[in-house]
């Protein structure tokens, strides 16, 4: 997708034509620290119109060209993913400002959704050599395997912010992306008459929902191209023929060549459309001094 907006360089990922790399250039950083320095963390957690002062100030740096820029690039099917980051990280931009600066992203897509496992509009979690939680979040030795976000909640989750806050003594742990129309086996699965039924989500106490939601595998869009709602550790099979299902399709997803594998510096912020790209996380080499710090927003866009 070519573009130019001053202020920000813009060019396809060396990994696949359908993600949008963005860098944010050393003039524009500088202006934002400064700009970002009148608000702290408890005033975007407290005031939600103060985190849409901190989007306004980024946009602003582009002519208002970059909320646009991005739009159209979650919304258009041949991409629907974009990859943004400082082009230098300096001793300026700690995990305070990429805070903001993940705010002030996700303000330019829409309204994030409140994170019930952090409490907050956005969640931040480490992933380290030791841990005893209840999901594959923080299971540094274990593959995160392909999934999208949101099966488990009521609310719409149109699109997914990953930012890499912090990393030290990681090896391995790279981030793999699936984009459903590569997918080898989109169409045998999507056309399954068992992928259009209702399964039961739930999900583990961490993640502080006390309720469980209903909804098929697969669904369409208003062209009727496929859009995927999944998880492996969420889903109650009801009953043999939905287990099956459920296995066949992880089988098939992390089986899939069409897998992207990627290192993200820190800094970086992935953001991708939840309808049709899976997201996953590869095992880490194990080391006892790994630590691993994330930042997450989910949510959906703005209405016309």
């Amino acid at each position: 997708m070519k573009k130019k907006i001053e202020g920000f360089d813009i060019y396809t990922n060396e990994h696949s034509s359908r993600i949008v790399n963005i860098d944010i250039t050393n003039e524009v950083l500088n202006k934002l620290i400064f700009q970002f320095n009148k608000f702290d963390i408890t005033a975007l957690e407290y005031k939600p119109f103060t985190r849409f002062s901190v989007s306004k100030s980024l946009d602003d740096l582009s002519k208002n060209e970059l909320s646009k820029f991005l739009n159209q690039i979650l919304n258009n099917r041949d991409y629907g993913c974009f990859i943004i980051k400082p082009k230098k990280i300096s001793l300026k931009i700690d995990k305070i400002f990429l805070v903001k600066l993940s705010t002030a992203i996700a303000h330019l897509i829409g309204l994030p959704n409140h994170d019930a496992m952090a409490g907050k509009y956005y969640a931040r979690f480490h992933v380290k050599h030791e841990d005893k939680s209840d999901s594959y979040l923080r299971k540094a030795y274990k593959n995160m395997d392909l999934h999208t976000d949101g099966t488990y909640v009521k609310e719409k989750t149109d699109w997914l912010l990953m930012s890499k806050l912090e990393e030290r003594n990681a090896e391995g742990g790279e981030t793999a992306m699936l984009h459903l129309d590569d997918w080898e086996h989109c169409s045998e699965l999507f056309n399954d008459p068992i992928a259009k039924e209702n399964f039961i989500w739930g999900s583990p106490k961490s993640k502080n929902i006390s309720y469980k939601v209903e909804h098929p595998v697969f669904s369409a869009d208003k062209e009727g191209r496929a859009q995927i709602s999944y998880i492996d550790q969420f889903p109650e099979p009801k009953n043999m023929k939905q287990g099956v299902f459920l296995q066949k399709l992880s089988d098939c997803l992390e089986e899939s060549e069409k897998k992207i594998i990627t290192k993200l510096p820190v800094g970086s912020s992935i953001v991708a459309n939840n309808y049709f790209w899976l997201h996953g996380r590869k095992p880490f080499k194990e080391n006892r001094h790994l630590s691993r710090e994330l930042l997450r927003i989910r949510g959906t866009f703005f209405e016309e």
